[in-house]
């Protein structure tokens, strides 16, 4: 990595594994954009992270084509994006249910936010990408084994995955990785899995180094499990 500071777009930031990693990066003199729905939490995140270094946070629902189009304004408006982390989901009900008595309205809901929505944000924000960018799609495990109750989610996962290998066929000139960070001790995690004690998962900051590794070494396109990695040593 260079001198020159580097911006991040990272979506779902005001919690878990996204505000973990904007942590990271903020430490490290990237410049970031934030995205959350929630505007208190997000609005703490903004204060958290700007001890480090400049943040935008934008609020808003990436499915919803206006909140897209203002993370392309506030990308401009920073001079350009080196990274889009796409860590936005939705997991769908709580408990998870068996896929024949799952709402298709929900599952529909789900892939829009999952599928969709990450597409559109990428659609939203290309042009302001600079040279060697780096495009991160969030993943699960999910997409690539069959768990029973993971129906919903991981068919959407897949298809996040095939998406962005289409994307990485399309477009040569960028870095396009997915990336499954593991089982981590989230919100998420835990809304998939009510009243059970998730204690033993580990953080979402275990799974960061493998994140760092892709955004500031040079990997080949493809999927990575985060811990697998490790930074490059400098």
């Amino acid at each position: 990595m260079n001198n020159r500071q580097k911006t991040a777009l990272i979506t779902g930031a005001s919690r878990g594994l996204g505000l973990a990693l904007a942590r990271d990066l903020a430490q490290r003199g990237w410049q970031l954009i934030i995205n959350g729905r929630g505007k208190e939490a997000l609005q703490r995140a903004h204060d958290e992270l700007s001890a480090w270094t400049q943040v935008t946070a934008v609020t808003g629902d990436i499915t919803q084509q206006s909140d897209r189009d203002a993370l392309a304004v506030a990308a401009r408006a920073a001079g350009g994006l080196d990274a889009v982390i796409n860590n936005a989901g939705m997991l769908g009900p709580s408990p998870q249910p068996a896929l024949l008595d799952y709402p298709l309205e929900i599952l529909m809901q789900v892939f829009q936010t999952n599928v969709v929505a990450q597409l559109g944000v990428l659609q939203a924000v290309y042009t302001t990408l600079k040279p060697d960018a780096r495009i991160i799609s969030v993943t699960s495990d999910a997409a690539v084994e069959a768990y029973e109750g993971w129906g919903g989610y991981g068919t959407s996962k897949m298809a996040f995955e095939q998406l962005t290998a289409v994307l990485a066929a399309e477009n040569p000139s960028w870095h396009v990785y997915w990336v499954d960070p593991g089982d981590m001790r989230t919100q998420m995690h835990q809304d998939a899995f009510p009243g059970e004690d998730i204690g033993d998962r580990p953080l979402p900051e275990t799974s960061v180094p493998g994140f760092i590794a892709l955004l500031e070494g040079e990997y080949g396109n493809g999927r990575y499990q985060a811990r697998t990695l490790l930074p490059e040593v400098v």
